[in-house]
């Protein structure tokens, strides 16, 4: 029953995700706000609705393994799995601007964030406050540079005349799904991992991130498939910028965690992969074809995260 709970969690958030990508996305046209300030703030943290949902309820259930390990496993399976597949379909252009501001943000977070669990195993509210004050510089610096370059994200095939009911019944839909997967996802995933005798913390960084980045894996597949340019590797970057300044900072804030010895192994070998993964992007851009993340690329990307859930299960 509890295969039929987790894949019913995944099910629902995936469902949810969209729902709310398309409530908020016809909302912020009803608001006219410029493309680039929706395709980077508003989709963005709607992308990151389903970690969000996921690491309060186990943050408030007391599994801090799941609540951290769904962040940290989502942000290496938005780099390693969905953009090394996306990458494997049709290689991927990476614009010159994106190390000058995306990727030092994501570094950024990501330090910071292995700094804070450093320090004493655990995030506190004042450290989720910080998170969430850091994130919202990053979207001052964003909107300002939006505004200079108002057409870098595409998102004409949206339907800019969408009816308000569509959008309220999409927000509550959205949310309802996001709720009920969330509760089905956590029991499901716990009563696996009690059942295996596996850490929650394992659990998370591999069954539950991947099912959290799911939204994200269909629309690069999808867009990759189409040869469109609707999912760029900026957008999955301010993915993981969101996943640790919105989602571990809001958690923080309502339900403050601390690691339990079961799941240190977040600290001692996971956090390291999500920083290397991260760091990789640099000194790739410029191997081969520069400024290409190429099909021989992705083959590293996705070979690399096999590598990651084999030693992650092989630990045991």
């Amino acid at each position: 029953m509890s295969y039929v709970f987790l894949i019913s969690g995944l099910l629902l958030l995936v469902i949810g995700g969209e729902f709310l990508v398309r409530s908020s996305v016809g909302l912020s046209l009803k608001l006219n706000l410029s493309k680039m300030i929706i395709g980077l703030t508003v989709v963005s943290f709607a992308t990151s609705a389903p970690e969000l949902i996921v690491s309060i309820q186990s943050a408030m259930d007391g599994f801090s393994g799941l609540a951290l390990g769904n962040v940290i496993g989502s942000n290496i399976a938005n780099i390693a799995l969905v953009l090394g597949v996306t990458a494997l379909i049709a290689p991927m252009m990476i614009e010159r601007d994106f190390f000058k501001f995306n990727w030092p943000w994501m570094m950024l977070f990501s330090v910071v964030l292995y700094g804070m669990l450093h320090l004493g195993n655990d995030l506190n509210r004042w450290e989720g406050i910080a998170l969430v004050a850091l994130i919202i510089v990053f979207l001052v610096l964003l909107i300002r540079r939006a505004r200079k370059n108002p057409e870098a994200v595409d998102l004409d095939e949206v339907d800019q005349d969408v009816a308000w009911w569509k959008i309220i019944l999409f927000l509550v839909l959205g949310g309802i799904a996001l709720w009920q997967g969330s509760e089905l996802l956590v029991t499901g995933a716990v009563e696996i991992a009690s059942n295996l005798g596996i850490p929650e913390s394992i659990i998370a960084v591999s069954m539950v991130a991947i099912g959290t980045s799911v939204p994200e894996l269909a629309a690069s597949i999808i867009a990759a498939v189409k040869q469109e340019k609707a999912i760029s590797l900026g957008n999955l970057i301010g993915s993981n910028i969101f996943n640790i300044g919105s989602v571990l900072g809001i958690t923080a804030i309502i339900q403050p965690f601390s690691i339990d010895i079961e799941s240190m192994g977040l600290l001692n070998n996971d956090i390291y992969w999500m920083l290397a993964i991260s760091f990789s992007i640099l000194p790739l851009a410029y191997i081969a074809r520069k400024f290409e993340i190429t099909r021989f690329k992705g083959a590293l990307y996705v070979i690399s995260y096999a590598i990651f859930l084999y030693l992650a299960f092989n630990t045991l």
